[in-house]
């Protein structure tokens, strides 16, 4: 089997924790592939999430799109990829210390990798 992104709830993801709740934004917005639909932040910082995976992978690569986190884009998402050098990971925790605005929105996360043989 090739690279996935781990990260989909439709690949067996799951958001275990997210310091915000938004009833209009939930964090498992995050991993259902679609830019369209975010978590949002509430506005003090820092915050974090954890993503869960259904079992152990090896990560290459991680990707987040979001907005008014990374770099001062108004109007625009912002798309940031990690190279990993093969990390083994159950669970990615991501921690936002500050952002250009009170609120920031992650629209996806992504891990590329492949499933360790169990």
């Amino acid at each position: 089997m090739g690279a996935a992104d781990w990260c989909l709830s439709s690949a067996g993801a799951a958001l275990v924790l997210a310091t915000s709740s938004d009833e209009e934004h939930p964090a498992e917005n995050m991993a259902d592939g679609s830019s369209e639909t975010f978590w949002t932040t509430t506005g003090m910082f820092p915050q974090e999430f954890i993503i869960g995976f259904p079992k152990c992978v090896k990560i290459s690569k991680v990707a987040i799109q979001c907005y008014l986190d990374l770099q001062h884009t108004e109007g625009q998402l912002q798309m940031e990829e990690f190279p990993i050098p093969d990390l083994q990971a159950t669970y990615l925790r991501f921690i936002i210390k500050s952002a250009f605005d009170h609120f920031v929105s992650v629209h996806r996360v992504m891990a590329e990798g492949t499933a360790e043989n169990t």
